[in-house]
């Protein structure tokens, strides 16, 4: 008699079963398909890639030096509401005529008292009012360009962070890209090795070159990681820097306008040499108003009086006016006068003397840019497919016997510094654009 096989009953069960087999396999692909989708998504959910104006537009709405700049520029404001009051009028309430101690034997203590309401008003000549609303308005255009001045120079240190970090992202591309390269080139010369084209030694130099690779690698990484975490800190964001990254172009125009160009846009567009002309304008205001506050200023007063003690003794409610002015012999503002005219001339040579830096700073921008300009030519149009040429037929000749090794080292260290030298080029000439850009006080270079 042939001998039983027992199954285990969940063997049995299934292949008794085949329909519910394969719906098993289906709901089981389909939970290894989803869980796959969601990890292999959620890096990408979680990074975020930010372009120069997102990046510029959380900057102005969260760095708290530019927020609290503005609140001053918002407090200078206030002060035209106080420049432009006008003086509080004067209530006045007197009383007298109280008899307070008995006389030949009568006390009628309140038979002869009489009151005196007073209104009294200060009335401001020579449009003093009107002086002190201009300087405060003129006031409050200074904050403005100040507030304007401080937010390009910290644009410009925004923007810096951002070039730094696009910078550093190519150095990287790069440097995964010269790995890879040599990674194959490695896996050639194992081939070689294997079939005995490649002696040992050689072999054992080309490995021990990879080193320098890694090493590149790893510098642009830290170097990345930096240039993130001090981008991050400017926008006073607490994201982790894993998941922070920005976008951008990161390369050159060949064509840069003459410098006259630019000496007239700075001329319109800098804050800073605004807010010097219009400080003259706030100076020869003042002045205005110091010789308006040596003026004089009466008061006029009126008044009224009930049960007054006069010649009329039928006067019992009457009336009275008067006016008071000063007689300004000795004080008339002289100081202040003289203090506001010099300030007039402080404030034009201060004038004058910014403008003279702006053209400075333009022309030191612009020949920073053309020299960087003048380098990057030649490597685009040259010296970039040289380097790949030589590079390219070193190695098929190094492969084929035609080169020695030393010949194929140094066409890879020369392929890879002319490559390295280029973007940090790239990276001179848009620091010296957002130095021209600040000069001019106007992104004029993208």
């Amino acid at each position: 008699m042939p001998k039983a096989v027992h199954k285990p009953i969940f063997a049995q069960q299934i292949s008794m079963n085949p329909r519910r087999r394969s719906l098993l396999r289906r709901i089981f692909f389909c939970l290894v398909t989803c869980l796959a989708a969601l990890l292999w998504s959620q890096p990408l959910l979680a990074q975020n890639d930010y372009t120069w104006d997102q990046i510029k537009a959380r900057f102005e709405a969260a760095n708290p030096t530019l927020k609290a700049d503005a609140i001053n520029v918002q407090e200078v404001k206030a002060e035209e509401i106080t420049a432009n009051l006008r003086p509080n009028p004067q209530f006045a309430f007197s009383q007298d005529g109280t008899q307070i101690a008995p006389h030949n034997g009568t006390w009628t203590p309140l038979s002869g008292t009489y009151v005196v309401p007073t209104l009294s008003y200060l009335h401001e000549r020579d449009h003093k009012r009107e002086l002190r609303l201009q300087s405060a308005q003129e006031g409050t255009q200074i904050a403005s360009s100040q507030h304007e001045d401080l937010e390009r120079n910290l644009l410009f240190n925004l923007r810096l962070a951002f070039i730094q970090t696009l910078q550093a992202k190519a150095i990287v591309d790069l440097a995964h890209q010269e790995l890879d390269y040599y990674d194959k080139i490695i896996d050639i010369s194992r081939t070689r090795f294997a079939s005995g084209d490649l002696a040992q030694i050689d072999l054992d130099r080309i490995e021990l070159q990879r080193v320098q690779y890694e090493s590149d690698l790893q510098a642009a990484e830290v170097n990345l990681r930096t240039a993130k975490i001090q981008l991050l800190e400017l926008l006073n964001d607490k994201t982790p820097v894993g998941q922070f990254d920005v976008q951008g172009s990161f390369g050159f125009s060949d064509q840069l306008d003459p410098l006259g160009a630019f000496h007239q846009i700075a001329l319109d567009n800098r804050p800073d040499l605004k807010a010097a002309l219009e400080s003259i304008q706030q100076a020869n205001t003042n002045h205005k108003l110091a010789i308006a506050n040596g003026s004089t200023d009466p008061t006029f007063s009126g008044w009224y009086t009930w049960n007054s003690s006069n010649n009329n003794p039928n006067a019992t409610q009457t009336l009275g006016a008067s006016i008071s002015i000063p007689l300004r012999i000795f004080d008339r503002n002289q100081g202040e006068k003289q203090r506001t005219l010099l300030d007039i001339d402080r404030n034009q040579q201060l004038a004058d003397a910014t403008q003279t830096q702006v053209f400075s700073d333009v022309d030191s921008a612009y020949a920073q840019v053309n020299s960087n300009l003048i380098l990057l030519r030649p490597y685009k149009n040259k010296y970039l497919a040289q380097a790949l040429r030589v590079r390219d037929t070193v190695t098929y000749a190094w492969q084929h016997g035609g080169a020695s090794l030393m010949d194929f080292l140094n066409a890879q260290s020369n392929y890879r510094g002319i490559q390295t030298t280029y973007l940090q080029l790239i990276g001179s000439y848009l620091m010296a654009a957002d130095q021209l850009n600040l000069a001019v006080g106007h992104e004029v270079i993208q």
